[in-house]
């Protein structure tokens, strides 16, 4: 799905649940699916130096992610509820117990859910087929796990890594493999300076490209991936095609709150 479509069905969802709080006498605010625009996930190597000249390692996002949780205004509204309200704000918004919807993923562990509550009937408005579409989910977020640790595990990429540590160690930073530098920057609220944080990551993204790795990355990534969907077809298929048949209810739902 592209970007805006995916954008469409959160945004509909977070409007059917905030019309759902109010029905219970709570109020929600929805949020943006990408509130920070330039936020990126590096799952194998910094790999764009153009980013990493903007941001390093990311330490600036993660203070604005934090702030945005800090100043949430949903966290705000619940705190302010009274102590007997809280109770009964969760319950609207999850449900009473989480049981009701269960699925496995693919490693064997059971995931359960309520199906009842604000957030189940959002979704179950949009994609009809509720648990259907709950187990496709938790299939679907437990891929990307699975896919890196195929993609870490290839000796394709062992060899890119060690290429990438050998050009690392002429730029200064001796690091046995990405992991290894990731584990060394401090906490995000006590970064690097961002001059130095900058200088290592541009290193890193440089590295990157001229050993190979970032192109060994992508293509193993892109090869697993394959090999994953092919395995859990089943629940991929149901993923893309009660996504699709939803993006009509969506367009609906938020045409209707536009015309408010």
């Amino acid at each position: 799905m592209t970007e805006a479509e995916q954008d469409l069905l959160h945004s509909a969802e977070q409007l059917l649940l905030r019309d759902c709080m109010k029905d219970e006498g709570f109020v929600y605010v929805p949020v943006l699916r990408q509130p920070l625009g330039d936020a990126r996930q590096f799952p194998y190597v910094v790999d764009d130096t153009s980013w990493a000249r903007r941001h390093g390692y990311g330490s600036d996002l993660d203070r604005a992610r934090e702030k945005l949780r800090t100043d949430d205004a949903n966290e705000r509204y619940f705190q302010s509820l009274p102590q007997e309200r809280r109770g009964p704000a969760i319950v609207a918004a999850n449900g009473p117990r989480p049981d009701g919807l269960t699925a496995r993923t693919p490693d064997g562990l059971t995931i359960t859910h309520s199906a009842q509550g604000c957030e189940s009937q959002a979704q179950r408005t949009l994609y009809r087929d509720l648990p259907g579409w709950f187990q496709a989910r938790v299939t679907i977020d437990s891929l990307p796990a699975l896919r890196g640790a195929k993609v870490i595990a290839d000796s394709e990429f062992g060899s890119g890594t060690h290429r990438w540590s050998v050009c690392m160690r002429t730029a200064g930073y001796a690091f046995k493999d990405p992991s290894a530098a990731r584990a060394a920057l401090p906490p995000s609220d006590h970064p690097l300076p961002h001059a130095r944080e900058v200088a290592m990551a541009v290193a890193e993204a440089g590295c990157a490209q001229s050993s190979g790795l970032a192109a060994a990355a992508a293509r193993l990534d892109q090869k697993y991936d394959a090999e994953l969907r092919k395995q859990y077809w089943g629940e991929v298929s149901t993923w893309l095609r009660l996504r699709l048949s939803a993006l009509p209810r969506a367009r609906s739902v938020v045409s209707a709150d536009a015309h408010r």
